[in-house]
């Protein structure tokens, strides 16, 4: 189990990250200061942490300085300021990401995600195999036989999270969400580009798996030889 550290004073706050993140299956750590959250670091192992900026005993930008000393988890800050000052602040610090309150949890989710596969601290999830493929999320490779292939890095994110969810529908919206983030400016086009250059790829090499168009909702991998 991925386990999530918020910090943050307002307990609301806490309450409602809390609820969000446990339905999708992490495991959280509270805690209401800078001070309670090293507590809760030398005791447990912690795999990500969402820190608030504006805090007391302890602000958010010394905590992650802190917490950069002894591990080098993923950190995103939350604040309620959005200044160009207090961002360049944040990343100075240590963070890995930023955020603004108010904000959407549903936010929050995927930009935990994003940064959970970057890091790769999920390692049961670090490989997944199709038959006769593997798809390593370590070396960025994927081997089918003894033929190891490299894909540019979209390609390779796509086919991954397609792969260790298989039969599970997509839409494009969502498959941008989690493949180029939520600033993406393109269009959900993209997709229908790099799932064309996956089949044109894998076709010719394998039968273990093919990606599916779902009529008017978008893609799900179908694994053939499993």
């Amino acid at each position: 189990m991925t386990n999530i550290l918020i910090v943050d004073d307002d307990i609301n706050i806490l309450k409602l990250v809390n609820i969000h993140l446990s339905k999708l299956g992490y495991r959280v750590f509270k805690a209401k200061d800078g001070l309670e959250a090293l507590k809760i670091l030398n005791k447990e192992t912690c795999h990500l942490a969402v820190i608030d900026v504006m805090m007391p005993f302890m602000d958010g930008y010394t905590l992650t300085k802190e917490l950069r000393k002894q591990s080098d988890i993923p950190v995103i800050l939350l604040t309620a300021k959005n200044q160009i000052e207090d961002k360049e602040q944040g990343f100075q610090s240590g963070t890995d990401d930023y955020l603004v309150k108010p904000f959407e949890p549903r936010e929050l989710s995927f930009r935990i995600q994003a940064l959970l596969r970057r890091y790769n601290h999920d390692s049961n999830e670090a490989v997944v195999r199709i038959g006769n493929t593997t798809i390593n999320t370590k070396s960025y490779e994927v081997q089918i036989g003894d033929r190891m292939i490299l894909l540019p890095l979209k390609e390779f994110e796509l086919l991954y999270f397609l792969a260790s969810r298989p039969m599970q529908v997509f839409s494009r919206s969502n498959l941008i969400e989690h493949i180029w983030g939520l600033e993406y400016e393109g269009n959900e086009r993209t997709v229908d580009v790099h799932v064309k250059r996956l089949r044109e790829r894998f076709s010719k090499l394998t039968d273990d798996f093919q990606i599916k168009t779902v009529r008017g909702v978008g893609y799900a991998l179908e694994v053939i030889n499993g």
